[in-house]
């Protein structure tokens, strides 16, 4: 026999070779597909979102969100939350999810950007970033539970996004219906700012229960002085049939759409959308 042929390999270790390759191989495809799911959502752009008052547009955002949280931890109705993993490389980036929470502007001086430590919310950009067309306010806008205040204006230049009545068909206001009861049903857990209950501690959104001839839960409860209003649809069969029309006023804030009561909302807020 020759002593230099390799000798042949028994059944066993064939086996356990396999098995290591195998084992091999499906490690290194969970790496690749771990690796690549950050770039799935970006590449799919799928995962838009409504960023706070004040973000800078979205490439520049990105780039200056360093994910701390500050914005998080000062917002007095909860409404910005950080990112998941479905975001990909926006994971742990603040966003405002309207139909869950929306930013009421409770806290009169919009203190996510305060308590921003990178400039990724600003009340004024600098110089040198443009502006989108339409992004920009025409003027500063007032919120409501400041209208009696020496300064009602909100310390906001560009709006969040654009309120957009998405589904008229479903307007409880636009078939010419009352409503009664809370906005969402008891088991809604977002919350709002009523003055007439306290101007500084938003409650439960409810807690609140109404008894309208005609919905008008978005206008009724829209910050944001002129951004909404109900304006004559149509008269049939003699039910007063009313559109809300959404002014250049709107910032944004998804406060229309988180109190809208039917499912899915009827009126929604497009972020980013300019005017």
């Amino acid at each position: 026999m020759d002593e230099r042929a390799p000798r042949p390999v028994s059944k066993a270790r064939r086996a356990t070779t396999r098995r290591r390759f195998l084992r091999s191989a499906l490690l290194g495809a969970g790496l690749v597909a771990i690796a690549l799911a950050g770039r799935v959502p970006v590449a799919r752009a799928g995962h838009r979102r409504l960023r706070p008052p004040g973000a800078l547009d979205e490439s520049d955002f990105l780039a200056s969100c360093i994910k701390c949280g500050q914005c998080v931890q000062v917002c007095p109705v909860e409404a910005i939350v950080l990112a998941d993993l479905p975001d990909g490389y926006g994971v742990g980036v603040p966003y405002i999810d309207a139909r869950a929470q929306a930013c009421d502007f409770s806290c009169d001086a919009v203190q996510c950007v305060l308590a921003c430590p990178t400039g990724a919310l600003v009340y004024r950009k600098p110089v040198f970033l443009p502006t989108r067309d339409g992004a920009r306010l025409a003027r500063p806008p007032i919120l409501r539970a400041k209208a009696k205040d020496p300064e009602p204006t909100l310390e906001l230049r560009e709006r969040m996004g654009l309120a957009r009545l998405v589904r008229p068909d479903a307007c409880l206001a636009v078939q010419g219906k009352p409503y009664q009861g809370s906005a969402r049903g008891p088991a809604f857990r977002g919350k709002l700012r009523y003055m007439d209950v306290d101007r500084w501690k938003p409650v439960a959104v409810s807690s609140r229960r109404y008894d309208l001839d005609l919905c008008d839960l978005c206008v009724r409860e829209c910050p944001i002085q002129d951004a909404i209003a109900l304006v004559p649809a149509e008269a049939s069969a003699g039910a007063a049939r009313m559109r809300p029309e959404v002014g250049e006023s709107c910032v944004g804030c998804g406060v229309c759409e988180m109190v809208c009561p039917v499912e899915p909302s009827a009126i929604v807020v497009e972020e980013r959308a300019t005017w």
